[in-house]
């Protein structure tokens, strides 16, 4: 695998070992920042425009300066000419930038970051874990891609142990939710089904591009969905449409007949969807 990350901070590429944000920033200290993840394939960036629209979205419920678009277009940009990967995760970190030690914000403005690597082309089919641990879809950030992102470490670190790749939660009120970073899909007597924004699940760039390509449906589902689907696959922006062939003890077959379809249809309508 190509290890070495290609970095960009505040308008300027750096050496991803060396400093250059302070230990003051907010993002840091308290968590208090937004970011997107973007597939790129041949050194190209994978539904950008989406992802930018959706980081401004997440900075507006922090109560953030709205990202300048252009300003993170450019810095995708540099990241791409200095290191073309075939395939890769770009990510794009926006934080409320220096601050003092506690939970007030600073008035130096915010700290934006990009960064840059390789990947490998995840598997086909994968396994999956519900935890106990359940998403607020009352909190004041549900649906907003924070950097808070303890709760889904220590929920991704329980799925592995249980030999998963992703962990599947449920909401409060106990209704499928969904993974750590993933949407989830099932298919119900015929009907392809996801969870609604409702949940308290994120918006994915990939959910709903499977909504509106593949012809599936919200439905407040039960937990109990993935006891009695005949087909589960999770999406996001680096796992595609990615079959679940295992939920806990409950093994499912193979891909099924309407994920392969859904894989199909999204490999050849994405291949048009790549941002110069």
């Amino acid at each position: 695998m190509h290890t070495p990350i290609t970095s960009w901070v505040n308008g300027r590429l750096v050496d991803s070992t060396a400093p250059a944000v302070t230990v003051l920033d907010h993002g840091l200290t308290t968590g208090d920042g937004v970011f997107e993840t973007m597939k790129v394939v041949d050194g190209r960036t994978f539904a950008l425009t989406r992802h930018l629209d959706r980081l401004t979205r997440s900075a507006r419920g922090l109560g953030l300066p709205d990202p300048d678009h252009d300003l993170v277009r450019e810095a995708c940009a540099q990241l791409l000419a200095a290191d073309p990967v075939p395939l890769g995760r770009l990510r794009v970190t926006y934080t409320g930038g220096t601050a003092p030690l506690g939970s007030e914000r600073g008035t130096a403005g915010p700290t934006l970051v990009a960064a840059l690597g390789a990947i490998t082309r995840r598997p086909d089919e994968t396994a999956v874990a519900v935890v106990p641990w359940r998403r607020n879809e009352h909190s004041a950030v549900a649906g907003l891609k924070t950097t808070s992102y303890a709760e889904n470490v220590v929920a991704l670190a329980a799925a592995h142990r249980a030999g998963a790749t992703e962990a599947l939660f449920a909401n409060t009120a106990g209704r499928l939710c969904e993974g750590t970073g993933s949407n989830v899909f099932v298919v119900l007597e015929g009907r392809l089904l996801t969870p609604p924004l409702a949940s308290g699940c994120l918006a994915g760039i990939t959910r709903q591009l499977v909504i509106d390509w593949c012809g599936a449906e919200e439905a407040d589902l039960p937990l109990d969905a993935l006891r009695d689907a005949d087909e589960v696959f999770l999406t996001s922006s680096t796992r595609d449409v990615q079959a679940v062939t295992r939920i806990d003890d409950r093994e499912l077959p193979g891909t099924g007949p309407i994920t392969a379809k859904a894989m199909t249809v999204f490999a050849e309508r994405s291949a048009d969807d790549l941002d110069p």
